[in-house]
Order: C-alpha cells, then sequence, then structure tokens
C-alpha cells in the first residue's frame, strides 16, 4: 500500500486539525477522518498519537483506550489489505470538546516546529511499502497494550510518541524515526512487562 498523504509537515497537520477545534462543540473522530481521508495510514496514525502525547487531552481517562481501539481497527484493516479504512459508528461519534483539543494542539505548536526542521527523507530502503504493514503489526501490539497501560502513570503517553514517530515516519519518508520509534516500542514493551 502507498502511503498518501496531503500533508507536509506536522505543522500543517496541527493547523488542519486546530481549523475544525475552532467551534466550541465537541470535535468527533468522524470528522478528524474526514479531514485527513480515510486512505491516509501515516496522517491517521500521527494524529491518534498526538492526542495521547499532548497531555491535555491524553490524560483524559478513557481518551488512550479509545485511541489505541482505532489504531488497532486501523492496523488490522491495513494488515488485511484494505484501501479504505472503516470504523463503527459508536468510534466515529467518540468526541472531545473542542476548547481542550485547541489547548492540546496549542501545547504541541512549539515542538512541531522544532520536529518539521529535521523531519527529511532518510535511510529510504528502512521505509518502502512494504515498511507500511511492519509499521502496522508494530503499532497494533502497542494499541493492543494501551488499555493497561492507562493504570500506569505516563506511559500512554510514551505510547502516543511511540505512534507519533512512527506516524511521522512514513509521512517524511525517514526511516531514522522508524529506528526511534522501534526503540520506543521497546521501551513500552519493557515498561508493560515490568508493571505486570
Amino acid at each position: 500500500m502507498t502511503e498518501q498523504n496531503e500533508f507536509q509537515s506536522l505543522q500543517e497537520l496541527l493547523n488542519r486539525i486546530h481549523e475544525i477545534s475552532q467551534k466550541d462543540e465537541d470535535v468527533s473522530v468522524g470528522e478528524i477522518i474526514e479531514m485527513v481521508g480515510d486512505r491516509s495510514y501515516g496522517p491517521l496514525l500521527l494524529i491518534a498519537g498526538l492526542l495521547t502525547l499532548a497531555p491535555i487531552i491524553g490524560d483524559i481517562p478513557g481518551v488512550p483506550t479509545i485511541l489505541g481501539a482505532i489504531v488497532f481497527l486501523f492496523s488490522v484493516q491495513l494488515l488485511f489489505g484494505r484501501e479504505h479504512f472503516w470504523l463503527p459508528k459508536f468510534l466515529l461519534e467518540r468526541s472531545v470538546s473542542g476548547k481542550k483539543m485547541n489547548k492540546g494542539v496549542e501545547w504541541l505548536q512549539t515542538p512541531a516546529k522544532w520536529i518539521d526542521k529535521l523531519l527529511k527523507p532518510r535511510f529510504g530502503l528502512l521505509v518502502k511499502d512494504t515498511a507500511v504493514y511492519i509499521i502496522a503489526f508494530m503499532c497494533l501490539m502497542i494499541a493492543s497494550v494501551m488499555p493497561i497501560m492507562e493504570l500506569v502513570p505516563f506511559s500512554a503517553n510514551a505510547a502516543g510518541a511511540a505512534l507519533t514517530v512512527f506516524g511521522l515516519a512514513l509521512i517524511a519518508r525517514d526511516g531514522l524515526l522508524l529506528i526511534i520509534a522501534l526503540i520506543l516500542t521497546g521501551a513500552i514493551a519493557a515498561i508493560i512487562i515490568n508493571f505486570l
């Protein structure tokens, strides 16, 4: 599956999320997916990671579990070769307040400027088309333990960081980021094993 997206930077993606969270109402999962497109695994993964990573959003009880379920379903569908992702209605209707979404995006803006300067295509062989399936499998593993991670302080944020870096690796075609994401995944596994 060739990764298709229209985002050239992390800031651009955050700006788009900021646009839809300007209204006073809640922002639903369905609205975010509609903004990104239902074929763009990298941006969808990146958004799930960012929302889990942002303290204002990711620390809301239940949010990491919901985002984990979404990543799990997307990853399974990608591994089975679906070109368009599908989510059940009850997940599409899940929402977060526009005000909290806005604060989370604002919190991420400063690191995004720094991260965008570092993004570039590197080690291209590591992020060829087949790498998308390896990434999907790793993200599926992370997503399946995210409900447990809500019980371990800050570990859900670590999962968000790994998902974010996997998403960025796909978008930027950056093999170095893929290596970093794999190291983060190993650290998450160690956290879970120690907790159990």
